[in-house]
């Protein structure tokens, strides 16, 4: 497609509105650092103590080389999207593919954000003011419902609404903010856990266990940020190689150094007992960790609108390719998508196993298989397998193609037990 071979350099052709440095750090860390670190804990009682670090600073060393091969594939192949780089390399099979993956992935994650906001806001306003309850006017606002809706309609639609993604730097930057607190709340508060929340000292250094397939899943799905690497390239002032590749290595180092800290601290605490949200560990009326929750949940409804911004830039790139900004289009695609996945989340307590097999393999193949899959098809033809361009390339694919596999096959697993089943609010 013609009209889709546009130079890399048309991304930020907008170059004085565009962002800095700190900003597209703000941006690419806030992405990576998503819903699912609080989770990480739970990962490394998953593969092992020692096994699961090795995988926190391998698998985040791999996603900082596999987005800036996102870079590299579009300047290979003259492409500004993600979407175009498929398309340039398998054809209309991987622009569907790679757009069906990227718009899952992101909507999932939107449909995630929206849960937890209703899991964590109102249980923290519950235990700050108990007797809120009784109040008929102001009870709404432990009302799980009535916070999802309020949190998405008051900050995350106008956010979304932006068109170019680096004005989000300064919610982005309150979001990182908000995960440093969570990080020393956890830090803290794990010296003053009462002893029947403590997990077995026995359980505390594993070197391997059996559930390593699944933790790679969990940990891949906290560092994926592939999917909007584009625009954040796209919001720099001055995008070059360089400078975009500065971005990733502070932020991709940001998160390793954040999900490792928040990991070993909890995990030594909780051991076998450390559950998914290892919030949740903690007591309710813990005054630090509701600080925690409560951050926890602001950073959801400041990192949803990221999201949301994948989801229209698919639907852009796949069905108006060639055609100019809209804004009639920009505010139809914005509503109906954000109000899709609030609906999602307001009858949803629990995605479960659907967002396990969307998020999860969409994000193995996001970050693992196609970035790697691209750059094989872009180098020269005549360089052998063995080389040192093409095989760690190659290797990468094997990788994601063999966790996809193992996600797939637990995740199916479950689908037939109770474990699979989806909570249905009422």
């Amino acid at each position: 497609m013609d009209d889709v071979h546009i130079d890399l350099e048309e991304l930020a052709k907008k170059r004085l509105a565009g962002g800095g440095l700190l900003d597209s750090v703000a941006n690419m860390a806030n992405s990576i650092l998503g819903a699912a670190r609080e989770g990480l804990p739970y990962a490394l009682s998953q593969a092992g103590f020692f096994t699961g670090i090795v995988l926190l600073v391998v698998l985040g060393w791999v996603t900082d080389w596999t987005i800036r091969l996102i870079l590299v594939n579009a300047k290979l192949s003259g492409r500004n999207s993600y979407i175009g780089i498929m398309n340039h390399c398998f054809g209309e099979s991987g622009r569907a593919a790679v757009s069906l993956f990227q718009f899952s992935f992101a909507f999932g994650g939107m449909c995630a954000f929206g849960i937890i906001m209703g899991d964590t806001i109102p249980q923290v306003i519950r235990s700050v003011f108990p007797h809120l309850k009784d109040v008929p006017v102001l009870s709404v606002f432990t009302n799980r419902r009535f916070i999802i809706v309020l949190c998405t309609v008051c900050v995350s639609y106008p956010l979304s609404l932006y068109r170019d993604i680096h004005k989000l730097a300064r919610a982005s930057g309150l979001a990182l903010i908000g995960m440093t607190i969570i990080v020393i709340s956890v830090l803290i508060e794990r010296m003053n856990v009462s002893s029947d929340l403590k997990g077995s000292p026995e359980a505390r250094f594993t070197i391997i266990r059996p559930q390593i397939a699944q933790a790679i899943g969990v940990i891949s799905f906290a560092y994926v940020c592939h999917h909007n690497s584009l625009l954040i390239y796209g919001s720099l002032k001055t995008p070059t190689l360089d400078r975009f590749a500065l971005v990733t290595h502070i932020s991709t180092a940001i998160a390793v150094l954040a999900c490792c800290t928040l990991s070993i601290s909890a995990y030594d605490v909780f051991t076998d007992k450390t559950q998914g949200n290892i919030l949740n560990n903690f007591a309710p009326n813990d005054t630090v960790i509701n600080i925690a929750r409560f951050c926890f949940g602001l950073n959801m409804f400041t990192t949803l609108p990221l999201e949301l911004f994948v989801c229209r830039e698919v639907v852009e790139q796949y069905f108006f390719p060639t055609e100019q900004f809209n804004q009639h289009r920009h505010v139809l695609f914005t509503t109906s998508i954000l109000f899709s996945s609030m609906f999602l989340a307001l009858i949803t307590c629990d995605l479960g196993v659907i967002l396990e097999i969307v998020g999860g393999l969409s994000a193995t193949a996001l970050a693992f298989i196609f970035p790697a899959a691209c750059y094989i098809k872009l180098t020269p033809q005549e360089l052998p397998w063995t080389s040192r361009t093409k095989l760690p390339a190659l290797l990468c694919v094997a990788f994601g193609i063999i966790v996809l596999c193992l996600n797939m096959y637990f995740a199916l697993g479950r689908v037939w037990t109770s474990e699979g089943s989806a909570k249905i609010c009422v």
